[in-house]
C-alpha cells in the first residue's frame, strides 16, 4: 500500500446549512437595524396611545376587559425585530426600545410604559427561546405576540391594581389580549418583514436570504 494511499483525503469543512446553526453574536448591521426598527414601532406605539385608548375605552362599555383586543398595536416591537434580527435578545430589545421611544414622546402611562415594554418584551422572548431561537414561522410569530401579551397582563394585575378586580374581568382581559397580540403583533409581523423581504432590504438577513431561495 503506498504512503498516499494510506492518508485520508483532506476534505474542505462543510460549513452549516442556513438555518440549521444559528449564528447568536450580533453584528454592526444587526444592531443599527434593530434601532432603526424600533424608533418606527415606537412612533406607532405614540400615536397608538390615542387611537388605541379611544378604542379601547369603547370596547370596555361594551364589557369590562374587553378592551384587550387594542392592546396588540402595543406588542408589535418584539415579534418583528426578532422576525429581522433572529438573535437571541431581539424581541426585548425590539419592544423596550420602542416604548422607550414612545415614553420619550410622551405618554399618558409616563415611565410605566418601561415596565410594559420590560414585561411584553420577555414574554415575546421567551417563546423565541422555547424554539431555541429556530423557528420564525407565522406560528411562532403568533404564539410571541401572545406571549408579550400575557407578559402585559401579569404586569398589570400588580402595576395597575388588576389583582383586585373581578376573576370574570381578568379572564376576559388575559383571553382578548393574548388573541390581540397573536393577531395584530405576530401574524402582522411576520407578514409585514415578509412584505419587507420582497423588496429586497432585508436581503442582509435570515429573511431576505429565504425569498432569493425561492426565486
Amino acid at each position: 500500500m503506498s504512503f498516499a494511499s494510506s492518508v485520508p483525503s483532506a476534505q474542505p469543512p462543510t460549513s452549516p446549512q442556513f438555518g440549521t446553526t444559528p449564528r447568536r453574536s450580533w453584528r454592526a448591521i444587526d444592531i443599527i437595524v434593530a434601532c432603526v426598527l424600533s424608533v418606527a414601532i415606537g412612533l406607532i406605539f405614540w400615536v397608538w396611545n390615542t387611537v388605541g385608548v379611544i378604542w379601547g375605552d369603547s370596547l370596555s362599555a361594551l364589557t369590562p376587559g374587553l378592551h384587550g383586543l387594542a392592546l396588540g398595536i402595543w406588542l408589535l416591537g418584539g415579534p418583528m425585530v426578532m422576525l429581522v434580527i433572529r438573535k437571541p435578545g431581539a424581541a426585548f430589545i425590539g419592544e423596550l426600545l420602542a416604548a422607550s421611544v414612545s415614553a420619550s414622546l410622551g405618554s399618558v402611562w409616563g415611565i410605566g410604559v418601561l415596565y410594559s415594554g420590560l414585561a411584553q418584551g420577555l414574554g415575546a422572548e421567551l417563546i423565541f427561546l422555547i424554539f431555541a431561537y429556530r423557528r420564525f414561522g407565522a406560528g411562532v410569530a403568533m404564539l410571541a405576540g401572545a406571549g408579550a401579551g400575557l407578559g402585559a397582563v401579569i404586569l398589570e394585575l400588580f402595576m395597575y391594581g388588576n389583582l383586585a378586580k373581578s376573576i370574570e374581568f381578568n379572564v376576559i382581559y388575559g383571553i382578548t389580549s393574548m388573541i390581540s397580540g397573536a393577531i395584530l403583533a405576530g401574524l402582522l409581523s411576520f407578514f409585514l418583514v415578509r412584505a419587507l423581504a420582497q423588496t429586497g432590504v432585508l436581503d442582509k438577513f435570515p429573511a431576505g436570504r429565504e425569498r432569493m431561495k425561492t426565486v
